[in-house]
């Protein structure tokens, strides 16, 4: 049996619970309070349905949300709707509001959903890494300047391709401990949802696992404590191609990203809850930004390290290091 600490860099590792690894000091204690603030960045597709789950689910997590686009109409659209949601009973929901860009790092965590060239559909292939090089450019911008701010909080990148954007990021200076990555929520839940489907994959929902790029080199596993490989090979296969499909059908599949890798997986983050998201397991720039289920706490971000079967290490070892060349 292998442990997901073997990748991670020794030094980074401030100590051990039951269940995993501490991967930072936990400058960050983000999970301590309520009532946190949120900052959005482009009100997009993804941008647009982020916003959504997080007033609908944000109850009690998030007190305030920022917007900012440069699209002034879309703007004024987005706070005049979003506040317009309420539930019959008048409870509180997250309130939405419209940022200048001086105000943009002024949260405790800024989510970053811009993106420039999305593959129109009926594009083959892995349509994310085709928006990497655009992508860059953008996420250097804003982590660039929320470095230069002093920014404190959370930056999560939700903009496609996730991991090599995460590490963009943190060329610009950021901390490490302070930039996440949010692509692989989705594709737990679309494993979920062809676990659902087929009872040969149906242990996948009680004991599986995700791990690894939103994209090729993905790990599905389909138990992490009676692995099979042939299963698990098959599930990821289906897992990949999920996207793709809704693709060939004449739709951009933005909904489930955008919820599950979105809005669910970056409330859970601040509520300091298991979730599935892009860490660094590197040091000073050297090594990568790898998805893994994990929380943050008040002694630093907690990874799940459970034993491994070699294979399946295997599996994941080589998407880190493919990860790593990005």
């Amino acid at each position: 049996m292998r442990y997901l600490s073997e990748l991670a860099y020794s030094g980074r590792i401030a100590g051990r619970t039951d269940k995993g690894f501490y991967l930072s000091s936990g400058i960050r204690r983000i999970g301590e309070r309520s009532g946190k603030s949120v900052n959005l960045l482009a009100l997009g597709d993804v941008g647009g349905t982020v916003l959504m789950g997080l007033r609908l689910l944000g109850t009690g997590v998030v007190s305030q949300i920022g917007i900012y686009d440069l699209n002034e109409k879309l703007l004024r659209r987005y706070e005049r709707e979003i506040n317009q949601i309420w539930f019959p009973d008048g409870r509180k929901m997250p309130h939405v509001r419209i940022l200048q860009q001086d105000e943009l790092f002024d949260c405790d965590m800024f989510i970053f959903c811009a993106s420039r060239g999305v593959p129109p559909v009926g594009t083959s292939g892995d349509v994310r890494m085709a928006q990497l090089q655009a992508n860059k450019q953008l996420v250097s911008i804003y982590a660039g300047q929320a470095a230069e701010s002093g920014f404190g909080g959370i930056f999560a990148v939700v903009s496609d391709p996730v991991d090599p954007l995460c590490k963009a990021a943190l060329e610009c200076g950021l901390d490490d401990d302070q930039i996440q990555g949010y692509g692989l929520g989705v594709m737990n839940g679309r494993a979920m949802y062809f676990a659902e489907k087929d009872a040969r994959f149906r242990r996948y929902i009680d004991e599986g696992r995700a791990f690894g790029p939103h994209g090729e080199d993905l790990v599905i596993a389909d138990s992490v404590s009676s692995y099979d490989h042939e299963k698990s090979l098959e599930l990821t296969a289906l897992t990949v191609n999920s996207n793709m499909e809704t693709r060939a059908d004449g739709f951009k599949p933005y909904i489930a990203p955008a919820l599950s890798s979105g809005a669910i997986s970056l409330l859970e983050t601040l509520k300091g809850g298991w979730n599935y998201s892009s860490v660094y397991f590197g040091k000073d720039g050297s090594g990568a930004f790898l998805g893994c289920r994990n929380r943050r706490t008040a002694d630093g971000i907690e990874i799940e390290n459970l034993p491994l079967d070699d294979i399946l290490f295997g599996r994941i070892e080589k998407a880190y290091r493919n990860l790593e060349k990005l």
